[in-house]
């Protein structure tokens, strides 16, 4: 398409430099014309009279109309009385004459109306110089006005020429430096749906990564949780043991005791077991921490077991589960009828770890 269109825009652009060039040499002398108008306009009323002293030029209207009609009226006095000398003149000779013509009323009738022809064709003559200089005061700011209109188109003609020039040489220039061959619109189209089909998969692998992340942070804060306590009962049982060492003469318990600890801790650990609570003689509460699969939204679930006893026996009268969606009635029924406590914790479990 690109070259198509270039004889076209060479033949536009020569016929704007013709037309720059004609312009140029066109000789309109408007600007020069007012430029004198302004000098002569600045001298006085007094200097009026210097204009006619063997010089040309303009000068204002009103002094030229002031000196106009000052030589009307002399000349209609001078008109009056060469009429006047004339009219003696021959009425001298008409007296003094031996052979007086004779003016009848047939000739004065032929000079009125030979008069009246001439003021006739005078005032049409006047009319007519008045409507030329009505249209020069009206045509002349428009003649200006395209005159400086012209000027404008030729001056933006040039610009755009040289704009052209530039974008020739631009494109000249890329070319050059992109040689064939080089993309159509189809292949950029199809690269373009490629590039937002790629940026669409990396968007929802950040979003991945990002709820990954999320969760990362808050397995940290668990984990962070879980140190602190740790520290705060590594603390109290340092203490303990400080004080057992005191009380025991024996060597071997705060081996045993660390022993025992360290089996115990493992044994929550394996059962997820977080906290346990006696409430009273028959109620204990025991607090599980229980991970899911990562899929899910919450990877971290607490499930809360509270068991009831039979007072003063072992044998289990009822148990209440907090922390789970589903009903687990029957399940509950099933194992305090056996006397199952480690069966139904471990059942409880395994539904909290199942449940999505």
């Amino acid at each position: 398409m690109v070259p198509s269109a270039e004889p076209e825009s060479s033949a536009r652009l020569d016929a704007a430099r013709a037309l720059k060039t004609s312009l140029e040499k066109t000789p309109f002398h408007l600007v020069e014309h007012r430029e004198q108008f302004d000098a002569k306009q600045a001298l006085s009323a007094n200097d009026a009279n210097t204009l006619y002293e063997g010089r040309t030029g303009l000068t204002d209207p009103a002094l030229v109309a002031v000196e106009v009609a000052a030589q009307i009226s002399f000349l209609r006095k001078l008109k009056f009385q060469y009429r006047e000398q004339k009219a003696k003149d021959q009425y001298i000779k008409t007296i003094v004459s031996d052979d007086a013509q004779l003016i009848t009323a047939d000739d004065n009738e032929q000079l009125h109306a030979a008069n009246e022809q001439k003021k006739q064709a005078l005032k049409i003559a006047k009319s007519q110089l008045a409507e030329k200089y009505d249209d020069i005061r009206t045509l002349a700011p428009l003649v200006e006005q395209d005159y400086n209109k012209a000027k404008a188109l030729t001056q933006e003609a040039a610009s755009l020429a040289d704009k052209i020039l530039d974008a020739r040489l631009t494109l000249t220039r890329l070319r050059q430096a992109h040689p064939p061959p080089r993309l159509t619109v189809a292949s950029a189209t199809a690269q373009l749906d490629g590039q937002v089909a790629e940026m669409q998969t990396l968007d929802e692998a950040l979003q991945e990564v990002t709820a990954r992340v999320e969760q990362v942070k808050e397995r940290v804060k668990d984990g962070a949780r879980e140190v602190e306590r740790l520290r705060m009962q590594r603390a109290e049982l340092e203490k303990q043991v400080k004080a057992g060492k005191d009380e025991v003469e024996d060597g071997r318990v705060a081996g045993l005791y660390d022993w025992f600890t360290a089996s115990l801790a493992l044994n929550r650990r394996l059962a997820a077991l977080d906290s346990y609570h006696q409430a009273s003689e028959n109620e204990l509460h025991l607090s599980y921490t229980v991970r899911r699969p990562a899929h899910s939204g919450r990877t971290i679930r607490r499930v809360l077991i509270k068991l009831l006893f039979v007072p003063n026996t072992r044998r289990l009268a009822d148990a209440q589960i907090d922390g789970l969606e589903q009903d687990l009635g029957d399940l509950v029924g099933a194992h305090v009828q056996g006397n199952d406590v480690p069966g139904l914790i471990t059942a409880v479990l395994m539904r909290a770890r199942a449940e999505g």
